[in-house]
């Protein structure tokens, strides 16, 4: 992203309204890049569609709604939005909505995918389908690009919402999807960190185990395009004052672009603790298949929905260039 890059993002000062801040440049960045071709599957309440009709408003997506079609115009006339000159796929239920929404992206009729009112193992069964959805040689993953007050530039957390208790193998791959995102982002060398309790290798705590193992990937080749550490407790990973207390010589302790975490549950906290109590701004994107995915929340606000949308926007023209 050169000059617009996410990273060369000045330090918070005092208040948030005293910056131009990273998610808001994000949007600046990727709206002369042109919308994007979006299937957003089963919106049948007023909050999907609302939030497909802003981004459209926003020129980051051209809505295709996917789905009952008398449902989903019951909903927006309840609502009272109008959806008359959007494309509307008739599909009678959740489950055949998925599997259309993923047929249009491989149809090349849709460049993204927007989850709507149905639960997300629904709409990733569809996605990774081996036959018909998809699937890369990358295992899907969840990213959260979160900015705080308290940090002095965006990061990323992985994964928070797709891979339950993922295996050694699962957290290479949920590494490689983040430093595609940090490159996408404007992060030409992202420092990743692999969190864990503490900062020495426990061989009775896993997480540590699977953060040494990592990093001897990344000296083998395995993982490339990024800097790793760990096992790294999570006060050495963004505080460069705790890491020198603990006499860590790293180049990722204190500065990390990415948190890569044990497990979802941890992942989750990590992240709703930054939202909720640290006044983060967050957008969410899932990695690792063909086109972008983005998993919007009930609780997502609206910026966090429109950041979501634009990193889509940005993944996708990043790999049609």
């Amino acid at each position: 992203m050169n000059s617009t890059s996410l990273s060369s993002l000045p330090p918070n000062q005092t208040t948030r309204a005293e910056t131009l801040t990273g998610l808001s440049r994000l949007l600046e960045h990727v709206r002369p890049l042109g919308p994007i071709r979006t299937a957003v599957v089963h919106p049948c309440d007023a909050l999907s569609l609302a939030a497909a009709l802003d981004a459209r408003s926003a020129k980051l997506i051209e809505p295709i709604l996917v789905g009952p079609a008398e449902k989903i115009r019951a909903a927006a006339l309840e609502a009272k939005l109008d959806i008359s000159d959007l494309q509307l796929e008739d599909a009678p239920h959740s489950h055949a909505a998925s599997q259309r929404a993923v047929e249009l992206v491989r149809q090349r009729q849709a460049q993204a995918l927007m989850k709507g009112s149905l639960h997300t193992d629904e709409l990733l069964k569809a996605v990774l389908n081996r036959s018909t959805g998809l699937r890369t040689d990358r295992r899907l993953s969840h990213c959260f690009l979160m900015e705080t007050p308290a940090y002095p530039r965006p990061f990323i957390i992985t994964d928070a919402a797709v891979n339950i208790s993922p295996t050694l193998e699962d957290k290479a791959d949920i590494v490689r999807n983040a430093i595609t995102l940090a490159h996408a982002i404007g992060v030409k060398l992202p420092k990743v960190a692999i969190l864990a309790a503490v900062e020495t290798v426990n061989a009775n705590m896993p997480a540590t185990l699977d953060a040494a193992a990592l990093c001897k990937m990344a000296d083998r080749g395995q993982i490339k395009g990024a800097l790793l550490d760990g096992p790294l407790a999570f006060d050495n990973a963004v505080s460069p004052e705790a890491a020198q207390i603990k006499g860590i010589i790293s180049q990722v302790a204190g500065q990390a672009d990415i948190l890569v975490v044990p497990d979802l549950e941890s992942g989750n906290m990590l992240a709703k603790q930054f939202e909720f109590m640290g006044q983060a701004d967050s957008a969410g994107i899932v990695m690792g298949a063909q086109v972008p995915i983005m998993l919007t929340s009930r609780a997502d606000g609206r910026k966090t929905r429109l950041a979501s949308c634009a990193l889509a926007v940005l993944l996708t023209h990043k790999r049609s260039s």
